[in-house]
C-alpha cells in the first residue's frame, strides 16, 4: 500500500513513521508513506498557502489552487504504473483519479470507526489532505477531494494527527504488516464487540491470580469464556455497540 499526505508540516510525521510496526511495514516493502509539503505548490514566491476568508471572518482560508495542483502533480506521478488515471486540466477534474481515495482530514467528515478503517484498507493507495487554519476553500470539498474523515467531535489545530492515527490503523490491515494474521481482526469492535481480558504471566501476582480456564488448555472452553468476558465488557463500557438486531451477541 501507498499512502501520500499533503500537509504544511511535514516534520511532524519523522518520529511516528520511523518507529515499531509502521518502520518495519516500510523497510519490508508493505507500506510507502510519502509525505508532501503544501509549499512546494503554492504558485507566488513567497508560497501562500491561504488567505483571508471572502465575506470577513476570523482566521485564514486554504486556497485551492496549491491543494489541486498539489493533488494533480502526486496523483499524476502514478499514472503511468496503473495506479492512478491520467489527468487532463483541460476537460476534467481531479476526481479522474477515482482508482485513488483524496480524503480531507476536518471535523466536518464522517466519522472515523472500525468500519471506515477496513474500507481504507482495501486500496492499494491513498491520499490525505491536512487541513489547517479556519478550513479549506469550498471548491475543494466540491470538485477534488472524494472523501472526508473525522476522528471525533472535537478540533484539533491541524490534520495531521489524524493522519498519523488513520495510517496506523489502516497499516494493521496490510497483509504481512502483523505478526500474526489475525490479530487486526480479533482487535475490539471487529466482531462488534470490545475484546475481553487477557493475561499472561505470572500467574498471581500480588494474590491476583489468572483465571483457571485461561490456563486450562481447553481450547473451547477458553474461547466460550473469552466471548463471554467481550459481551459482559461491551455492556458495560460500549452499550451503544449492542443496539440495533442484535447480531453482535451472536457472533
Amino acid at each position: 500500500m501507498r499512502v501520500d499526505i499533503l500537509t504544511l508540516f511535514p516534520a511532524m510525521f519523522l518520529g511516528p513513521l520511523q518507529e515499531s510496526i509502521l518502520k518495519r511495514a516500510q523497510q519490508r516493502g508493505l507500506l510507502t508513506v510519502v509525505v508532501h509539503q503544501l509549499r512546494d505548490y503554492a504558485f507566488d514566491r513567497h508560497q501562500m498557502t491561504d488567505d483571508v476568508p471572502y465575506g470577513g471572518g476570523a482566521g485564514m482560508v486554504m486556497r485551492p489552487d496549491p491543494v489541486f495542483r498539489a493533488v494533480r502533480s502526486i496523483l499524476d506521478c502514478g499514472a503511468e504504473n496503473g495506479t492512478a488515471r491520467g489527468f487532463s486540466a483541460e476537460n476534467g477534474t481531479a476526481r479522474d483519479f477515482s482508482a485513488v481515495p483524496v480524503v480531507l482530514l476536518t471535523p466536518q467528515g464522517r466519522r472515523l470507526d472500525h468500519s471506515v478503517v477496513v474500507e481504507l484498507a482495501q486500496h492499494e493507495r491513498l491520499l490525505f489532505i491536512c487541513g489547517h487554519y479556519e478550513g479549506f476553500d469550498e471548491r475543494i470539498r466540491e470538485h477534488l477531494v472524494t472523501d472526508e474523515i473525522s476522528l471525533g467531535d472535537y478540533v484539533l489545530t491541524g490534520g495531521e494527527l489524524a493522519a498519523m492515527v488513520i495510517v496506523d490503523a489502516v497499516a494493521r490491515f496490510v497483509p504481512g504488516v502483523l505478526g500474526a494474521s489475525e490479530s487486526a481482526h480479533n482487535d475490539s469492535y471487529a466482531s462488534g464487540l470490545l475484546e475481553g481480558p487477557q493475561y499472561t504471566r505470572p500467574s498471581v501476582f500480588e494474590g491476583w491470580a489468572v483465571p483457571d480456564v485461561v490456563r486450562s488448555g481447553n481450547h473451547a472452553k477458553i474461547a466460550a469464556w473469552k466471548q463471554e468476558m467481550a459481551i459482559a465488557r461491551t455492556v458495560s463500557r460500549r452499550p451503544d455497540l449492542l443496539e440495533g438486531d442484535g447480531e453482535n451477541c451472536r457472533r
